[in-house]
């Protein structure tokens, strides 16, 4: 979709930023719950048509359609299966990354 094809694109930086963001929560809520996380492994998946943005259609929005992220934490010790998706639902709720893609946030672009 454009450039050199030497680097990520916009798109795939959008869901490192999910990632990334993620991880600093889950890190963030574990501390604050004192769970020990040692570290997660976090895979996205996001579905789109491209063909909005090349315009060759405009049935479909030009984003991701659908984004499935599968967590998988490592505690140091036991935990409960309850105390691990309660941390994963908060960390859910509480990542901006996830709030922004979630949510209707106003974006103004204007030309000067």
């Amino acid at each position: 979709m454009g450039g050199t094809n030497e680097g990520p694109s916009p798109i795939q930086v959008l869901l490192m930023a999910l990632a990334g963001c993620l991880n600093v929560t889950g890190h963030h809520v574990a501390g604050e719950h004192g769970l020990a996380l040692k570290g997660m492994q976090i895979k996205i998946e996001g579905v789109m048509n491209p063909c909005t943005f090349i315009g060759c259609s405009f049935e479909e929005r030009p984003g991701f359609q659908q984004v499935k992220v599968t967590v998988t934490p490592e505690f140091a010790g036991e935990i409960s299966n309850e105390e691990a998706e309660a941390w994963l639902r908060e960390t859910e709720s509480r990542c901006p990354v996830t709030d922004n893609i979630r949510a209707g946030t106003h974006v103004s672009i204007v030309r000067k």
